[in-house]
């Protein structure tokens, strides 16, 4: 992991934590075992201490490290039991075996916090963690060892530095223990000569067995109790919280919450109320849950950015993720225990828990990992749970046979499994994989599973611009609904894998077509040209065709809803139709007259007719032709605004100067001719005509 500037952001907080761990915590406490001998904690460097522990001894060996590195937290075993190993063998040279090893080689073991401590790590060139230097008369002695070690590499620096110190008196080979173990392979087979009572005298095992219940009661004693965690929601009452308490309580803790914001004067709360104080009933012992008095709480709830009341969030340290599912008490339970599951962190698994995860879940997205994973990829997939809250399972693994399984070659990798059936996340490099506004747009797009129930939760998610194949079923009929459903999904793979395949034909296609253009540049020797035609870019996110999705309901349960919009009642018989929402039409007869049925081939044959451009099958309004002109204008106004106000106003002007010349002709207010003739027409002139002043001679 590379040691980025952000990491000072941290220092004050790993401090803060240090200084209350030291606090609360006995180091007598963190004693543990190997060999049945007790082992101290290990030293941990501080800007206070360094220049004191670096030259308090001959050697120092000391682990740089980041708390959140996922590669120093595989590491931190390795190095413990290294610690453990050495501490407590016994110099073969010294001639004592009580020797002491720190003492006689003047060798001991550190680790230094560089998150908390990043200045220190800088100043002496630490810039990847882990990162594991070996220090003589404190200064840096050899290389430092970059990365994650094993115990042979590290043994093998440290055998040459004893060899150094006292020459001779090191062994030949060492049988080294695996990270974790609490005895070295040569204890264990004593202790095993032991227990069958050869090679040792009565004295010798009285002695051993005397030893190992002085250590069980040590470790008995001196284990590490866990911290007692306060249990979430013990009296089953949802908790009234202020601006005080909500601070205290959910934003500066770990704990999650799940709160509603409310108003006393509201209509929808107070329908909302019981089901709240029941939903805190089922949740006690497991999930607080709590509640805030807009009225009470202004300035709270406007921190919040709340739109509307009720508003219900779920909140876990500094994150927050809002509700919004039906209010019912159902909904709620069900909301609940998933935000429990997934509050707990991203799960690792192998590839036998992630078979048994997906007999119980229908949409998983897997994130793939290696060793050369960073902790700020860590650290952007830990921001992801919140938002997949009753939608899908989040996991993570390193499995090889998933690696397999899922043809995964470049780490990290991103993919959602429905049902076994695999979708990748695009982008690979490491900003696109660390961008979680961008993973979360193409999670949403994808995280419903392939043939999905339409409730009234997600109705809109499934209708709004697609092309919706939906299944009418009668859930009451089982062995029905269930081959219906197998119609429906086997349907829905084949339809997927089409689509696949003309995705590739056609990006292939442009491909080909821009490989031409080059080819063609260069026979003309044309420059210009060439760098055009290589400045081309195949975009394949724009398409002409609306996606084609899969869903069913209950036609039992959408009885009235199914009746008045397609004329079905599932009484009659299971049906499918295929719904365009956007322009309120639908299809529910195949090219040959007869009505859609839950099966593959019905389903496929009507909808290649009904993608084709233009549909050749005619469609079906759920409006009626009066509501449908009406429709059609406000559908037109919305995708053509501007179009549509040039053409009003055009329409406006022309009425206008229709109606002015109109006033105009019924006022008379211009010239014409016929009228000043007929005034003429009845005037008389005299007999000798007249003069200008009227005056006749």
């Amino acid at each position: 992991m590379r040691l980025l500037p952000f990491t000072l952001l941290f220092g004050a907080a790993a401090l803060a934590a240090a200084a209350s761990a030291s606090d609360d915590e006995n180091p007598d406490q963190e004693n543990t075992y190997f060999n049945q001998k007790k082992v101290p904690p290990m030293l941990e460097l501080t800007e206070s201490n360094w220049e004191e522990e670096i030259t308090a001894s001959k050697w120092l060996m000391v682990k740089h490290y980041s708390p959140w590195c996922h590669h120093c937290q595989a590491y931190a075993p390795t190095y413990q039991t290294l610690y453990e190993l050495y501490y407590t063998s016994t110099p073969e040279g010294s001639g004592n075996e009580n020797a002491d090893f720190t003492k006689f080689y003047d060798f001991r073991f550190a680790s230094l916090n560089c998150v908390a401590f990043a200045d220190l790590c800088e100043k002496h060139n630490v810039t990847a963690f882990p990162q594991t230097v070996l220090y003589k008369d404190g200064k840096q002695e050899g290389d430092s060892l970059r990365g994650v070690k094993d115990l042979p590499s590290l043994s093998k620096v440290i055998e040459e530095a004893l060899e150094k110190t006292k020459p001779g008196t090191r062994p030949k080979s060492l049988d080294l223990p695996k990270p974790g173990d609490t005895e070295s392979p040569a204890f264990k087979q004593t202790l095993t000569l032991k227990k069958d009572g050869k090679g040792a005298d009565p004295s010798q095992n009285a002695k051993a067995a005397a030893t190992t219940k002085a250590a069980a009661g040590h470790r008995a004693v001196s284990k590490k109790p866990k911290k007692p965690t306060a249990t979430p929601n013990p009296d089953g009452q949802s908790v009234v919280l202020t601006a005080d308490s909500f601070q205290t309580r959910v934003t500066m803790t770990q704990e999650p919450w799940f709160i509603k914001f409310y108003a006393p004067w509201c209509h929808h709360c107070q329908a909302m109320a019981p089901n709240w104080e029941q939903l805190a009933k089922e949740m006690k012992g497991k999930l607080n849950i709590g509640e805030v008095n807009c009225d009470a709480n202004a300035r709270l709830c406007k921190d919040a950015k709340l739109r509307g009341y009720p508003t219900i969030l779920f909140f876990k340290g500094g994150e927050r993720v809002e509700y919004d599912g039906l209010r019912g008490l159902g909904d709620f339970v069900h909301y609940a225990e998933k935000a429990i599951d997934i509050a707990s962190g991203v799960q690792d698994v192998d590839a036998a828990s992630f078979k048994e995860l997906e007999e119980k879940e229908e949409v998983i997205f897997v994130y793939f990992y290696d060793h050369a994973t960073t902790s700020e990829d860590f650290l952007a997939l830990e921001r992801l749970p919140m938002s997949l809250i009753g939608r899908a399972k989040l996991v993570k693994t390193q499995d090889e046979e998933l690696y397999k399984r899922f043809k995964i070659t470049t780490w990290p990798r991103l993919l959602v499994a429905r049902e076994g059936r695999p979708t990748y996340y695009a982008p690979l490099t490491p900003r696109e994989m660390r961008d979680t506004h961008q993973v979360l747009r193409w999670m949403r797009s994808v995280w419903l599973p392939i043939v999905p129930e339409l409730t009234a939760s997600n109705a809109r998610e499934i209708m709004d611009g697609k092309l919706v194949v939906l299944g009418i079923l009668n859930r009451e009929d089982q062995d029905r609904f269930f081959q219906s459903k197998r119609e429906m999904k086997s349907a829905a793979n084949e339809w997927m894998d089409k689509q696949i395949q003309l995705f590739q034909l056609e990006r292939q296609e442009l491909r080909d077509a821009k490989q031409l253009r080059i080819e063609e540049a260069e026979d003309r020797n044309d420059q210009r040209a060439l760098r055009a035609a290589k400045a081309i870019r195949i975009n394949m996110d724009k398409s002409d065709h609306k996606e084609v999705v899969f869903a069913w309901c209950d036609g039992v349960f959408w009885q009235r809803w199914v009746r008045t919009t397609y004329g079905i009642d599932v009484k009659d018989g299971e049906r499918v139709v295929i719904n365009d929402e956007d322009n309120r039409r639908y299809w529910d007869q195949t090219i040959t007259g007869n009505y859609i049925i839950p099966s593959r081939t019905s389903i496929l044959e009507t909808l290649n007719k009904v993608t084709a451009n233009p549909p050749k099958i005619k469609p079906k309004l759920t409006i009626s032709s009066f509501e449908k002109i009406f429709f059609d204008i406000r559908v037109t106004f919305s995708e053509h605004p501007f179009l549509t106000i040039g053409c009003i106003l055009g329409v406006a002007l022309g009425g206008a100067s229709w109606f002015r010349g109109r006033l105009r002709r019924t006022r008379g207010g211009h010239f014409r001719l016929g009228e000043d003739v007929g005034v003429m027409k009845d005037f008389k002139a005299p007999l000798l005509g007249s003069n200008a002043n009227g005056k006749v001679d």
